[in-house]
């Protein structure tokens, strides 16, 4: 399988602004759109199973390594690949997210601290191999870690769009413990 968390379209703007060049081949026009990145992935190297790729904002590689570690669990595909990618090509997200108040202005992330104030926007690229650990081992994989559970939500109606939801994390931290260990129950 493959999962890829792509959350921007850099590329696909700068074609549409006024007096850019339209499309010049194929290549141009399947490589602007995310859906193609994981069939073509997926294609180079003879993957058969699932080709995803999605789009949750800042949690689009997290949530590709989790339906992965999904697909993996419920025997959809035996080995999958998971990650993400994020180009900043224009100044289009950071424009408006400094305007909404998002951006950080001391440049620091301070998750779930005090001193939060707003977050950083950077660019990067990831990618891991999942496969189940009993197959791993038998078929001798080196192996450098293991998942043993992931989980994922939203935060639903907190006070504010980018403000955590203290409640809602608390949830799905206590989602990936059951996953561990059933007898933790809700952490309460």
């Amino acid at each position: 399988g493959t999962f890829l968390g792509i959350a921007d379209r850099g590329y696909l703007r700068r074609f549409q602004q006024e007096g850019a060049p339209r499309y010049v081949d194929a290549w141009a026009g399947t490589g602007n759109e995310p859906s193609f990145a994981a069939g073509r992935m997926a294609h180079a190297l003879g993957l058969t199973g699932p080709a995803i790729a999605l789009n949750t904002t800042c949690s689009s590689s997290l949530v590709a390594v989790d339906l992965a570690r999904r697909a993996l669990i419920d025997g959809t595909c035996d080995q999958a690949i998971a990650g993400g990618v994020h180009l900043m090509l224009t100044p289009d997200e950071s424009s408006y997210l400094a305007q909404m108040g998002a951006l950080s202005p001391s440049g620091r992330c301070h998750s779930f601290d005090a001193r939060a104030d707003g977050y950083v926007r950077s660019e990067a690229c990831g990618i891991v191999v999942l496969k189940r650990l009993e197959d791993a081992i038998r078929d001798q994989d080196p192996v450098h870690a293991v998942l043993h559970a992931s989980a994922t939500n939203h935060d639903g109606r907190a006070s504010g769009l980018t403000v955590p939801s203290g409640e809602a994390q608390r949830q799905v931290i206590a989602s990936a413990w059951r996953q561990v260990d059933p007898e933790l129950g809700d952490l309460g």
